[in-house]
């Protein structure tokens, strides 16, 4: 059972009110999550940084790759299960490699660098080593990349502790975390 009420759209109002209907006009739909952000100043901050990285150096596709890597590495639900439905439905991304970026991997080469530095990035809470960098550079990662990752990870850590925290209810086909991720 959710902990906060997501606010309702329909009787939204003011800056809580502009902000979903952003998100209608997005998305099509406002989702429980964003609905439940909405609550607080969190929705305005996330739609920020969320809009920011869809316009840095990482395409869709592999700011899907991450989002699920994370949320798999978190354990959240809702995440997995959103993340999975706009990786196929958005990304274009298919099952078997939706799987694999629930492990930090990919069958191509440079999400696969991506991804191995996002896991660096998760796995030490951003203290990485100078060798993850120079692996990463090695992969052919620039630098705006380098930094997008860590943004990328940040935005999905947010997302996957405020569902986690309020136990928003999942309004995406439900996927539960059950990989062991690395």
């Amino acid at each position: 059972m959710p902990r906060i009420t997501p606010l309702d759209h329909a009787t939204a109002q003011g800056r809580a009110k502009d902000l979903l209907d952003a998100v209608q006009k997005t998305l099509g739909a406002t989702p429980n999550m964003t609905r439940t952000m909405a609550r607080s100043a969190v929705l305005d901050g996330w739609l920020s940084l969320n809009g920011a990285l869809r316009r840095g150096s990482i395409g869709v596709a592999d700011g899907e790759r991450i989002a699920l890597a994370v949320a798999e590495a978190n354990e959240c639900t809702y995440c997995l299960s959103a993340h999975a439905y706009l990786g196929a439905s958005v990304a274009k991304l298919d099952a078997d490699e939706i799987e694999r970026a629930r492990r930090f991997a990919s069958s191509d080469q440079k999400p696969a660098a991506l991804l191995a530095f996002a896991e660096a990035v998760l796995r030490t809470k951003g203290g990485v080593h100078d060798a993850d960098v120079a692996a990463a550079r090695e992969a052919g990662l620039s630098e705006a990349e380098l930094g997008d990752v860590v943004g990328h990870v940040a935005v999905n850590v947010l997302t996957n502790y405020f569902n986690r925290a309020f136990e928003v209810e999942v309004d995406f086909p439900v996927v539960e975390p059950s990989l062991q991720a690395a």
